[in-house]
């Protein structure tokens, strides 16, 4: 079984390529052709800057690599505001928001699709691009990559998703899901010193993540069911003989997540907290919400188990 590199593969560098290709400077004679014409074929945003503006030089440089990363999917154009005034004004006239800048403008089949002011940070500038790119009936390479990533996950082939997910993180080395991913394929394919490897290199802004949460628990909680799971007729027994022993349904709970009884696990957990809600510290409800993490907020499972825990703390 071939080792997945963590955060290195093979970028696609004809599309970065491409992506550099569509980044130009524009002014009031090429507008027409540059930018309305364009837009009839291709997504255009129009950064509109001026030398003397501090907020334009952090946001230019976010523009164009996000621009980049689009790979040929969206083209840029800048004008200097002060040097197109004649532009400016026609363009205000026909009411586009021209009193400040940076303004950035999305064209699409010569009209604008939609408009920002200020400098925003890269996620949400990506997240600008991607609604334009949405609205034109395409998307990001790193949305298409992402959905193939997980799709493999979901066809089981673990292998093909680390790769993909280490390829998304060679182009975007802040994307949550991709990390959350990587580390989650790795475990899949029993490298868990390489996803507790990769767990270590997430960027420390995106700890809190709920994909990186996620991963952190599952990994945590394949280490305790790896332990508890070889004992899980031994608790069975002792709840057996006493199901008052909190502790051995505990673990129970523990064991059966390992083996992949998501609802039977969450029963036991539960079940503890109708018991006596505060045991050892909160410990079953802990561990419960440990589950969900893992498991993802929205797969059946915690779906179900979080409804019984609302009827339970309810009650």
């Amino acid at each position: 079984m071939d080792d997945i590199i963590i955060g290195q593969n093979q970028s696609a560098q004809g599309g970065a390529d491409a992506g550099a290709a569509m980044i130009m400077d524009g002014d009031q004679k090429t507008f027409m052709k540059e930018v309305v014409e364009a837009s009839r074929s291709l997504p255009v945003i129009v950064d509109f800057w001026a030398t003397w503006c501090g907020p334009c030089k952090q946001l230019t440089p976010t523009l164009e690599k996000v621009v980049r990363s689009a790979g040929g999917r969206v083209k840029m154009v800048k004008i200097d505001i002060d040097q197109n005034r004649s532009l400016v004004q026609q363009l205000a006239q026909l009411g586009l928001p021209m009193q400040s800048v940076p303004t950035v403008a999305a064209f699409w089949q010569g009209q604008i699709a939609d408009i920002f002011q200020g400098a925003l940070p890269e996620s949400e500038v990506k997240r600008f691009v991607e609604g334009l790119l949405k609205v034109a009936g395409g998307s990001m390479p790193s949305a298409d990559l992402l959905a193939e990533a997980r799709a493999a996950m979901e066809a089981g082939d673990s292998q093909q998703a680390g790769e993909l997910f280490s390829m998304l993180l060679q182009e975007e080395p802040e994307n949550a899901d991709a990390w959350g991913g990587l580390i989650r394929a790795l475990m899949a394919l029993g490298q868990e010193d390489k996803a507790r490897e990769a767990l270590a290199s997430v960027p420390p802004k995106l700890a809190d993540h709920a994909e990186i949460a996620g991963a952190r628990s599952a990994l945590a909680l394949a280490e305790e069911g790896r332990k508890a799971k070889d004992q899980l007729q031994s608790f069975q027994d002792r709840l057996a003989a006493n199901p008052a022993d909190l502790e051995a349904r505990y673990d129970l709970a523990t064991a059966l997540n390992a083996t992949g009884e998501r609802d039977q696990a969450a029963d036991a957990l539960l079940e503890i907290i109708r018991r006596n809600r505060t045991w050892n510290d909160d410990a079953a409800r802990l561990q419960l919400l440990k589950f969900f993490e893992a498991w993802g907020f929205d797969d059946p499972s915690t779906m179900a188990a979080r409804r019984k825990l609302s009827s339970v703390l309810f009650s």
